[in-house]
């Protein structure tokens, strides 16, 4: 096992692929992502009933009374539209950063295995999300190659000891992410300090993006695409 290799910062993650140009959390959105030189994916990721890792946001099918929750139904059930990791990696290779919100915890084995599958540099480049920093702290022995990410509220990093970046730091936590509009300089520095990176997500002007980077922050999460590489790094 090689030592981790450094991503390229500030990472400019593409939300739900090129959300803001294509179906979210499509194969079509993610390959414009890549083609319009996103430096990194994001997606939200469950588990179907048969074990299979998709790629979805709300994580149902159907609407209404009809809507059946995805860890219910079996990927040969599922709308076409919605990719599986697997899916993912073959379309777009393993080249960028991929930040993943595992939102059913049940599929954080299946995310490591696929993305072992495809070899080392998938798994130094996968970025697994949680809300529950002690839930995601257990992640940390799954393999030690791949990053995790705390989505944290600000409210709780500021009151919650188990939020505290320092806290965070020492529990194997690399990254620190919190909505656009809650970081600031302060908060960056400490966070910074106590050895995290600093993602923001939800950031869709430039008047923000540049504020942010000036600030510090590792890594930014946008619906478009093409805002995002014309962002300067300072």
């Amino acid at each position: 096992m090689g030592p981790s290799p450094a991503p390229l910062l500030p990472i400019r993650f593409a939300h739900r692929g090129a959300r803001a140009h294509a179906p979210e959390n499509t194969l079509e959105a993610f390959v414009l992502a890549c083609r319009m030189g996103a430096g990194g994916l994001e997606s939200d990721v469950w588990l179907t009933a048969d074990g299979v890792a998709v790629l979805d946001h709300d994580g149902v099918v159907g609407r209404g009374r009809r809507a059946t929750p995805i860890r219910r139904v079996a990927r040969d059930q599922l709308p076409p539209h919605i990719p599986t990791l697997d899916d993912l990696y073959r379309a777009c290779g393993t080249g960028l950063e991929l930040s993943l919100d595992v939102k059913d915890p049940e599929a954080v084995h299946e995310v490591v295995r696929v993305a072992g599958t495809f070899g080392e540099e998938a798994l130094h480049r996968l970025w697994l999300c949680d809300t529950d920093p002690v839930r995601l702290a257990t992640w940390r022995r799954l393999d030690a190659r791949v990053r995790l990410v705390g989505s944290i509220r600000r409210r709780r990093v500021l009151t919650d000891p188990r939020c505290d970046p320092s806290r965070l730091a020492a529990d194997g936590i690399d990254v620190l992410n919190l909505r656009g509009d809650t970081w600031t300089p302060r908060l960056v520095t400490a966070t910074r300090d106590a050895g995290l990176l600093a993602f923001a997500w939800r950031v869709q002007t430039g008047v923000q993006a540049r504020l942010l980077l000036r600030w510090g922050v590792d890594g930014l999460y946008s619906d478009h695409v093409d805002r995002l590489r014309s962002w300067p790094a300072s």
